[in-house]
């Protein structure tokens, strides 16, 4: 046998210093081993899996690759397939005649990723997966809305058309064409699978940790996997699936995938595989892939974490389905994620008014002179006898005919509101007032959560300085009522949400002892390493949990996670802690994208909590500010708020300063029926200080977070002077006031509401302070930070009041390291409060 022209070296037996004649069984030399090796894993379909290190993965996927890639599909399948593409190109080319100037997306030269997902709904069914979540961009979106999701053409066609997707009792902006969703219940041969699309930003890829976080949200809900009560049974990924679709240039590029991926077998995020499907274009925006990354294929980031990726050409698309098969089959047997790259074009440019060909004239040269996928795969049917070309323009033409009349309907058909459905059924958007809700608990059970928040197995090698400090000195303040510290505060929040019927979970760099080391949510064995969880255990058989999730040295990836958790469902507290207040910076996506904008643009509502520890005191610019200023800035709370109006905001910011703030502000997330997400400017030195520790009545019935706390003086009436702070500053303000001498004409007034704006409470300062003629909204951060740029405005507009400001001057950075430097500003700040 001759050499094959399509060699590679690898099947060369003369590199390994062997014949090709030489035999290796009766009437079969090397060469024709190596010619039956390269038919088999040379094809239309390859696979890499030699850098996984398991041995019997390595086994397993080489067996059953060649089994399944053997296979032939059924007559049946084949046909359903076709006439899948088919309506998916008929529905571009329907979009492009009767929208020209649209930017729809397409799925042209892409089309096979649609037996992807036709055998991804199959199968899924076939091995007992009950949901499955789907984090996707736009590319090919609309079509997998219509074609497969059962998303009603006409609503999509409205949208084209400048309507909105909400009804006008929503409120909500709405978001483009391309970020539309849809949850439906497909019916497989084998049972049924709920399959949910989010909704996701532009920012490409981003959407990936979100998906994660709702899955495992999912399996929490469901009772399966890491959360079934059958631990002996039970396997990760029980039930719930978690689908991602990539673009090859966003795929390389993106740091978020490689933070995503790297949570892939980490504890309390691992899903039990994720099924990977990349839309290889071959090109990005503009950037061909000689251009777009470093490695050979844009999958060779699976190969880091020894995921095994399939290669299939989307100009097979029977191959495609092989290759969802073999995917499906691994990720069932190994719970490990899994790739398939799908090599296929893009037919017009990045959307289908862009010109490809000023950048890559050579590649759409090529792409213009090929025929459409679906049409080359129907010439294959046709010339098989699979069917007719009178059956095919049958077809085209009932679709047709279908899409016409669903446009038809346009003007008719009303906007539905799909929110708070599901596990969200009772809950609803909040109402347009600043509410105030009781969140106190009984003092008895406090005290019951408190000592039980310590408690530990007789068996269990504590620690011993955490006997002293922290399980003693807890017991003590349960019995004495008298000074309760941040983080006893924290536990009897937690244990009070457990009590009554509420998960909670938290997350964040070294959270289970705390970055201060004040937590001690969890506790570790000194003998064993053995966790134990206190909070866990305060009754028998206790069916709520607290999950404590110490997490990787990531930001975006985590953030999205975990508001892609908190978005699962409401009866669950979810809390992600920076370690230091700005380590946010690297979830900036995250937080404009998903946290202060998901509620507006899908009507998707998030009760995240996110807890930033911030306070001057010395550390330097990167441990000083959570920068609240961007977070007050990203808020849609108005300048000129009336009282009788209220204002329904996209975010809550609060700036707490005692231990009772807190255990309210915690409460306040899950006792409501309807969500908000909550940023918490968290503290560092008030977790031990003195004057931010509370009495246990301030927890009881009848409490609630204070918007605003001013001084009970008893000449109020000869009050000069007002000062108003927020956060843990009030303490430096108020030891001087009183050094100097000043308690009788000036009061401090502290704001632990920052968004929404407490105009009505300030109202009711203004008035305790009649003869106030001095106004100073006086912080430790510098101008161009903190809370002035966003309270200066709301003061004078909807209050009146113009304030004088005393603060740090304007910053590139947020603060000094220098010791000596930072001492003469924070006095000089406390010299501008008095002067």
């Amino acid at each position: 046998m001759a050499i094959s022209k399509y060699w590679v070296p690898e099947l060369n037996p003369a590199i390994y210093g062997l014949s090709l004649d030489e035999n290796v069984k009766s009437g079969y030399s090397l060469n024709d081993l190596a010619e039956q090796l390269r038919l088999i894993y040379c094809g239309p379909t390859a696979i890499e899996f030699m850098h996984i290190n398991n041995m019997e993965e390595r086994q397993w996927l080489a067996q059953n690759f060649e089994n399944i890639i053997a296979e032939e599909l059924r007559k049946e399948e084949i046909v359903r397939i076709g006439n899948l593409m088919l309506k998916c190109e008929n529905f571009d080319r329907f979009l492009a005649t009767k929208f020209p100037t649209l930017k729809r997306y397409g799925a042209e030269g892409a089309e096979s990723m649609f037996a992807f997902f036709s055998e991804l709904f199959e199968g899924s069914a076939e091995k007992s997966v009950e949901q499955i979540i789907i984090g996707i961009a736009h590319r090919g979106r609309l079509n997998l809305l219509t074609q497969l999701m059962e998303f009603p053409p006409v609503h999509m066609f409205r949208k084209i058309k400048g309507r909105t997707e909400f009804p006008e009792t929503a409120d909500a902006s709405g978001d483009v064409l391309s970020h539309l969703v849809s949850s439906f219940d497909y019916k497989g041969a084998e049972g049924n699978v709920h399959v949910t699309m989010l909704p996701n930003p532009s920012h490409l890829e981003a959407v990936n940790p979100v998906a994660m976080g709702k899955a495992r949200a999912r399996a929490w809900s469901m009772s399966k996997g890491d959360y079934s009560p059958d631990e002996r049974s039970a396997r990760t990924g029980d039930g719930v699936l978690n689908v991602l679709v990539h673009g090859d240039g966003a795929f390389s590029g993106q740091g978020v995938v490689w933070e995503s991926i790297a949570l892939s077998q980490a504890p309390h995020f691992r899903l039990g595989g994720t099924v990977h499907l990349v839309t290889n274009n071959q090109i990005a925006f503009t950037a061909e892939s000689s251009v777009g990354r470093s490695s050979t294929h844009c999958t060779d980031i699976a190969k880091a974490f020894e995921y095994p990726v399939i290669h299939v050409n989307g100009d097979h698309p029977e191959e495609v389905v092989k290759a969802t098969r073999l995917a499906l089959a691994y990720r069932e047997r190994f719970r490990n994620d899994v790739f398939v790259n799908l090599v296929c074009f893009r037919r017009w440019g990045h959307n289908e008014l862009d010109d490809p060909t000023f950048t890559s004239p050579v590649m759409y040269k090529e792409v213009e002179s090929r025929e459409s996928v679906p049409r080359l795969f129907l010439d294959r049917m046709i010339d098989e006898g699979l069917t007719t070309e009178e059956a095919v323009k049958e077809e085209l033409k009932n679709h047709t005919e279908q899409l016409n009349n669903e446009l038809k309907k346009v003007d008719s058909t009303a906007p539905v509101n799909i929110s708070h459905r599901g596990s969200w059924e009772g809950f609803k958007q909040a109402p347009k007032a600043i509410e105030s809700w009781d969140t106190g608990v009984a003092t008895d059970l406090l005290r019951f959560i408190g000592a039980g928040s310590v408690k530990v197995p007789e068996d269990f090698d504590t620690h011993k300085h955490l006997y002293k400090m922290h399980i003693d000195s807890r017991l003590s303040k349960m019995q004495s009522g008298e000074g309760i510290d941040w983080a006893t505060a924290e536990a009897m929040a937690f244990g009070s949400i457990l009590l009554e019927g509420n998960d909670v979970r938290i997350s964040g760099q070294d959270v289970g002892r705390g970055t201060f080391c004040h937590r001690h949510a969890m506790m570790v064995d000194q003998s064993t390493d053995q966790i134990h969880i206190p909070l866990n255990e305060l009754v028998e058989k206790q069916k709520n949990q607290l999950e404590v999730a110490n997490n990787l040295l990531s930001e975006e990836a985590i953030l999205g996670f975990e508001w892609g958790f908190s978005s699962e469902n409401p009866r669950r507290l979810c809390v992600w802690e920076a370690q230091f207040g700005d380590f946010f910076n690297g979830a900036q996506i995250i937080i404009d994208t998903f946290v202060a904008s998901a509620e507006s643009k899908w009507l998707t509502s998030s009760g995240l909590t996110m807890l930033l520890p911030h306070g001057f005191d010395g550390a330097g610019p990167e441990h000083s500010s959570c920068r609240m200023e961007r977070f007050l800035q990203n808020c849609d709370s108005r300048e000129d708020q009336s009282p009788v109006d209220g204002e329904n905001v996209n975010m809550r910011v609060a700036n707490p300063t005692t231990s009772a703030q807190y255990f309210h502000l915690l409460r306040r997330q899950v006792v409501p029926n309807y969500r908000k997400p909550l940023i918490v400017v968290g503290p560092k030195i008030l977790l031990r200080h003195p004057k931010a520790a509370s009495r246990i009545d301030e927890f009881g019935p009848g409490t609630t977070y204070r918007n605003v706390i001013s001084e009970d003086v008893a000449s109020a009436g000869n009050i000069k002077k007002v000062i108003f702070v927020s956060g843990k500053h009030w303490i430096a303000v108020e030891k001087s006031r009183d050094e100097r001498g000043l308690k009788d004409s000036v009061a401090i007034v502290r704001v632990e509401m920052l968004c929404p704006f407490p105009v009505v409470d300030l109202q009711a300062v203004f008035k305790k302070y009649p003869a106030a003629q001095e106004f100073v909204w006086s912080q430790e951060e510098p101008r161009n930070a903190g809370a002035w740029s966003f309270v200066r405005p709301r003061f004078e507009n909807a209050l009146g009041v113009r304030l004088k400001f005393a603060g740090r001057k304007e910053l590139a950075w947020t603060a000094t390291a220098i010791g000596e430097q930072h001492t003469k500003e924070a006095e000089e700040v406390i010299n501008q409060t008095f002067a």
